[in-house]
């Protein structure tokens, strides 16, 4: 595949994108991987307001990053940096049990495809306020079921950590329609988790083979592959890391 980035013999700084319930320090022993290995690496936080906002954000730090970028995004930050992945410095993409939208796709059209996973039936409705509107609703997972639904390979005592720390997703987000598709000009990764119960494992295969992605397969894994196996993921990271340097 070609990039619409300027070649270049630096090594790309790697930025991550947390997904849904989450904190970008979801990526610690990510990040300690590939600081390990002396690669630049920057884990911003994700608004999670919307597709568009969202992606926006990514792509603006991006843009400001000097020299070239790999977007890393899990989740729904894969559907972000898809959209991101468009900025000029940007040279490739790793998708992390994550969505990989099709331009004009939107979270919920790409899960329509496939049997919804335990995720759908086990979300919390909250409100928040919206400047000169009516609240807008945003959703967390029950924190009962979050262990099974998140993070089932996960020691409990972390899970119950991130079952209070997790943070909520603006439920506008799975009807926006993705404006561009990144993975068109810019070569792709993606790690698929197998044992995934908040993203069906089917919807990321299906996803990343459409896209031409090079997959990998971390069998058993829960959606919170970066928590439980960080060396799997930075391995893959430092695979695009060195195809795109």
């Amino acid at each position: 595949m070609t990039t619409s980035a300027p070649t270049s013999t630096a090594t790309p700084t790697v930025l991550l994108v947390h997904g849904a319930f989450a904190d970008a320090t979801s990526w610690s022993g990510v990040i300690a991987e590939l600081q390990g290995h002396s690669i630049p690496v920057i884990a911003p936080p994700n608004p999670l307001r919307g597709l568009a906002t969202d992606a926006a954000y990514v792509a603006s730090v991006a843009a400001q990053i000097d020299g070239p970028v790999v977007l890393v995004g899990h989740s729904y930050g894969g559907a972000l940096i898809t959209v991101a992945g468009a900025t000029e410095n940007v040279v490739g993409l790793v998708y992390v049990a994550a969505y990989v939208l099709e331009e004009g796709e939107s979270l919920g059209e790409l899960q329509g495809r496939f049997p919804a996973s335990p995720l759908v039936s086990n979300l919390k409705q909250w409100t928040y306020p919206v400047a000169g509107g009516d609240p807008a609703v945003e959703v967390t997972i029950a924190v009962d079921a979050f262990p099974s639904v998140f993070a089932a390979d996960v020691p409990a005592e972390v899970t119950k950590v991130l079952a209070a720390a997790q943070r909520p997703l603006a439920a506008a987000a799975f009807e926006e329609r993705a404006t561009a598709a990144a993975w068109k000009t810019k070569p792709s990764w993606a790690l698929v988790a197998g044992a995934d119960n908040a993203i069906n494992p089917e919807v990321e295969r299906f996803a990343a083979k459409r896209a031409g992605a090079t997959v990998v397969e971390a069998e058993g894994a829960s959606h919170a592959v970066a928590v439980s196996r960080p060396k799997e993921v930075a391995d893959l990271i430092r695979e695009a890391v060195r195809a795109t340097s």
